[in-house]
């Protein structure tokens, strides 16, 4: 596929590889799914042409990945679901035909990746490029990825933060709810600023999970599919369970790794999100306390103390991290949560944190950052962190300053390392609080879902991010079949970890078999 290895393994050390999934099989796709409306006909009847991918990669790195025989093409929809006369937007889908025999081929298996903000071209890439590499699925489905509205080389993509500003780490919100000092001012500007770069306030509200699954239901019957088969990972259990909900009629089959609790409320999630990475920093200080010269020491239970004087005074003076760049708090602390989605990447986040503790330097720390947030070597950055605002900004609930107070203090208790050292009140607000569109998810979602096909739920025991009884929950909403799997990472199916999670997901997907109730996976 001439794609540069050096390419890959540089994306296999950073974010791109926590971020994947799939779905797939022939007998359901002789089922009709119901007609569109007649003022969305257009769009549904459209001609999805694919062709070259040239002019599609946002980064040095993805032209690097957009080849041949990748294809790209452009689906057209409406921005307003409720005005489809009125402006459109452009989502940009990546395919890589099926590669075995015409009369062996399913369908289309179209993938959503983590964030929200996530390129699923990118992920649909690297998925054929490694965990799928001759795989059975690549012989049978069409590999289909696509970015969602506002996200990279879809348009108008959100774009709230220069290059610049990414590089000095003022990329930052309020969405974690960990750092920053803001002001109703600070979160006004924000929003502007947003609106600006990206096209106007219409487009900062038009970019919600819902409108997502609606372009996705465009983009199954353009691809020629009767019904769907979907793989989404993180993020993308949201995007599918809401699918789910609105087009139970129209889905064949569809994996969900790595579950977003359907039932949580935003606030209820970051909480649970941060236990669980204070869970997995705790089991990181245990593996780094078996060396002599761990940073962090050899006594476990000192770790998060050790942590804090190494990294909260980075909130008043960064440290030099080569090129001319500095590396401050929030930049750190991300750069260590990022390496705590897999316990194969704790060896590099504790040589960041020795490098930063022996060396005053923080170079390794904002490699694993800048990986993270898919920054190129040359500078250029995606447009994940403004997607992943925005987004979350038309999905989830909004909180008054003082409930964004609290909710911060409540976060630093359960999550101690990430801790300021610094008050809340008076300097923490919700950072979409001047977004100018109400959130329109609702919570719960996909609650009671009928009509639905069996699904495929694989949650993992040790999971930072998704905890594992969000898997039990998201099945008791849409039903499916769940799967353990033993481990410390968030996400593994078509990722190359676990022959084991690939061959249950591949059987599922081609003859639609799940596995028993019984069934388990070990990392």
């Amino acid at each position: 596929m001439r794609v540069p290895k050096t390419c890959v393994r540089r994306l296999l050390t950073g974010t791109a590889v926590m971020l994947l999934i799939l779905a797939g099989a022939p007998a359901a796709l002789t089922q009709s799914a119901p007609a569109p409306a007649a003022e969305l006909e257009r769009f549904y009847n459209q001609d999805l042409a694919f062709g070259s991918c040239e002019g599609f990669a946002t980064t040095a790195i993805e032209a690097q990945l957009y080849v041949d025989p990748f294809e790209c093409g452009r689906l057209e929809v409406p921005l307003d679901y409720d005005d489809p006369e009125g402006e459109t937007m452009q989502i940009a889908v990546l395919r890589l035909p099926a590669q075995g025999e015409p009369s062996q081929r399913i369908g289309s298996l179209v993938i959503n990746p983590g964030g929200p903000g996530g390129s699923g071209m990118q992920v649909a890439v690297l998925s054929a490029l490694t965990g799928q590499k001759d795989g059975p699925l690549l012989q049978r489905f069409d590999w289909v990825g696509f970015d969602p509205r506002g996200v990279g080389a879809s348009t108008p993509a959100i774009n709230c933060f220069t290059d610049e500003e990414n590089d000095r780490g003022e990329n930052q919100t309020t969405l974690l709810g960990t750092s920053g000092e803001w002001s109703a001012a600070d979160t006004r500007q924000l929003m502007e600023q947003c609106a600006e770069g990206s096209g106007g306030e219409q487009v900062l509200a038009a970019v919600g999970t819902r409108n997502v699954a609606r372009d996705m239901d465009v983009l199954r019957t353009t691809l020629g599919d009767k019904t769907l088969t979907f793989f989404g990972q993180s993020y993308g259990t949201r995007l599918g369970a809401v699918y789910a909900e609105m087009f139970p009629q129209n889905v064949r089959a569809m994996v969900f790794d790595g579950v977003i609790d359907p039932q949580q409320g935003s606030a209820e999630r970051r909480l649970s999100l941060h236990a669980g990475f204070q869970r997995s920093f705790e089991l990181l200080a245990k593996f780094c306390a078996q060396s002599s010269d761990c940073p962090l020491g050899t006594d476990p239970e000192q770790a998060t103390a050790v942590f804090q004087d190494l990294f909260q005074p980075l909130i008043d003076d960064p440290v030099p991290a080569g090129n001319g760049r500095t590396l401050n708090f929030f930049q750190a602390t991300s750069g260590v949560g990022a390496g705590l989605y897999t316990a194969e990447a704790w060896p590099r986040v504790i040589d960041g944190i020795a490098r930063l503790k022996n060396e005053g330097r923080g170079d390794q720390l904002l490699a694993i950052f800048d990986d993270f947030h898919s920054r190129d070597p040359n500078g250029t950055w995606t447009n994940f962190v403004e997607a992943n605002l925005a987004i979350n900004c038309n999905d989830e609930e909004r909180r008054t300053p003082e409930e964004e107070a609290d909710l911060r203090r409540q976060i630093f208790a359960v999550n101690p390392f990430l801790d300021t050292g610094r008050p809340v009140e008076g300097v923490t607000r919700d950072a979409c609080e001047f977004w100018p569109s109400e959130p329109t998810l609702g919570f719960p979602y996909a609650q009671n879902v009928e009509g639905l096909p069996d699904t495929l739920i694989i949650s993992i025991t040790g999971d930072p991010a998704t905890p594992y009884g969000a898997g039990a929950s998201l099945a008791e909403g849409i039903g499916g079949t769940l799967l353990t799997v033993e481990g410390e990472r968030h996400t593994v199916a078509l990722e190359g970890i676990s022959p084991c999670v690939n061959a249950i997901v591949a059987d599922y997907l081609i003859d639609l078999e799940l596995p028993a109730e019984d069934d388990r996976c070990v990392l």
